[in-house]
């Protein structure tokens, strides 16, 4: 049963990618009220679900006696650091690139291919941690496919905005391929506990700058609440499951 409520997910998640560009009301100024409602789900999934959970995993670690160098008792919340870390910057090497070169078809082209690399990972380890994760619960599972098909709204479209039609001649396919290779991944490969927690925490730290980057735009205004009233309707979302 759970093995195929995941499938279920991971071709929801796929279906998002594929046809996320035909939601044409996505594209207002100021800013979709949908996508300022996807922004709320995904700070109230930050703030209630995401951030306890790092918390119970480094007591989990706490309590194995696990340590790895020097890092006493923050291994979980390092990762998630170096995560963020990671992922700003490649943000900032790929905007550099496009504003200061001489060249910018050449640098867009490198661009992309630095963008879409980083979010092939980004989305294999999430399909990876849908067999692999904390999900093992259909609610838990279903939460978390809310959360995050949400957030891919929100990717697609920034992507979309920044790299137009390479995101939809080839950079969304292989964004929904990186879930499907995760998921199937998952099914024979099974890594240690502390390894999956490890990449947990540090797709937590991409998932927070990403969803701080795009859910909270400075240059368009949002609408305060839709956005407030996605952080209202997963909250109770997440207490009633």
């Amino acid at each position: 049963m759970f093995l195929i409520l995941s499938f279920l997910c991971v071709l929801g998640f796929i279906a998002v990618h594929l046809f996320s560009e035909r939601l044409t009301f996505l594209h207002t100024a100021p800013r979709s009220k949908v996508l300022s409602a996807a922004g709320g789900v995904s700070i109230a999934y930050v703030f209630m679900h995401l951030l306890p959970e790092l918390h119970m995993f480094q007591d989990q670690l706490n309590e194995a006696g696990y340590e790895l160098w020097v890092l006493d008792q923050y291994h979980v919340y390092l990762a998630s650091l170096l995560g963020l870390v990671v992922f700003y910057g490649l943000e900032r090497m790929a905007k550099k690139a496009r504003t200061g070169s001489e060249k910018p078809e050449v640098e867009s082209n490198w661009v992309f291919r630095v963008h879409v690399l980083s979010f092939f990972v980004y989305n294999f380890l999430i399909g990876y941690l849908i067999i692999h994760g904390e999900y093992q619960e259909p609610g838990d599972l279903l939460l978390y496919f809310a959360a995050l098909s949400v957030h891919f709204i929100s990717n697609d479209y920034s992507l979309r905005l920044h790299h137009e039609h390479q995101y939809d001649h080839f950079g969304r396919y292989m964004l929904a391929a990186a879930v499907f290779f995760g998921w199937l991944l998952a099914l024979f490969i099974e890594v240690s506990e502390v390894t999956v927690t490890m990449l947990f925490s540090f797709l937590a730290g991409t998932m927070i700058l990403n969803i701080l980057k795009e859910e909270l735009p400075a240059e368009r205004e949002s609408n305060f609440w839709a956005f407030g009233i996605g952080v209202l309707l997963y909250t109770l979302l997440l207490y009633a499951l």
